[in-house]
């Protein structure tokens, strides 16, 4: 199986991939943000790098679902491909951040790209207002993320919601992570797994 969790910046994918994984023996498929040549330059000047990041961003995830889908196991990716055509690169044309060519080419990459692969059989959506967002990112402390805009953040979060209600490829669980805490309280962490249980092995 190809378990997925999609969330905004900061609305703790990592944190909860990681946990999943440990509890269900699942193969953990995380977003290479470190390795990423274009991220400090994308920070520094969005429009100049917008497309270079969103095509990064589509080759990896192209590459993560083949190898998903040929490993024969079952695997929790963190961030789907389709948070980057929807949220991320949509965001950064409405913002002017991306030309009207680079973004039509962009999505006719993504349309095909996606056309060629299988949804995942579940998406974990983690919902999270700003505030909770904002607290993250500055807990983890990555240097280039303190230059994120409260706006940017917001815009991100109306796409998601936007996105998530009208998702018909597969099933989705919807977590609202205002409420819970999963590294911290056991509790949090069994009543998604219940849920998690719940969608992928219930009669229903």
């Amino acid at each position: 199986m190809h378990i997925a969790i999609a969330g905004n910046i900061g609305s703790g994918k990592t944190t909860l991939t990681g946990l999943l994984a440990k509890q269900y023996n699942w193969q953990p498929h995380y977003e290479t943000v470190d390795e990423n040549p274009y991220l400090n330059d994308f920070y520094d000047d969005m429009q100049r790098w917008a497309f270079n990041l969103q095509v990064y961003f589509l080759k990896n995830r192209l590459n993560q679902i083949v190898n998903i889908r040929n490993s024969g196991k079952t695997v929790i990716q963190d961030r789907t491909i389709y948070e980057d055509a929807y949220i991320f690169a949509a965001n950064l044309h409405s913002m002017g951040l991306m030309s009207t060519r680079d973004y039509e080419t962009y999505t006719s990459l993504f349309e095909q790209t996606s056309s060629l692969i299988q949804p995942p059989d579940l998406i974990i959506y983690l919902r999270a207002s700003v505030p909770t967002l904002v607290n993250q990112i500055q807990k983890r402390g990555r240097k280039y993320e303190n230059s994120i805009r409260l706006d940017y953040l917001h815009r991100l979060n109306e796409r998601y919601e936007a996105w998530i209600s009208s998702y018909k490829l597969g099933k989705v669980l919807i977590e609202d992570v205002d409420s819970v805490n999963f590294s911290e309280n056991p509790e949090d962490l069994r009543n998604v797994i219940n849920k998690i249980d719940a969608k992928l092995y219930g009669l229903f």
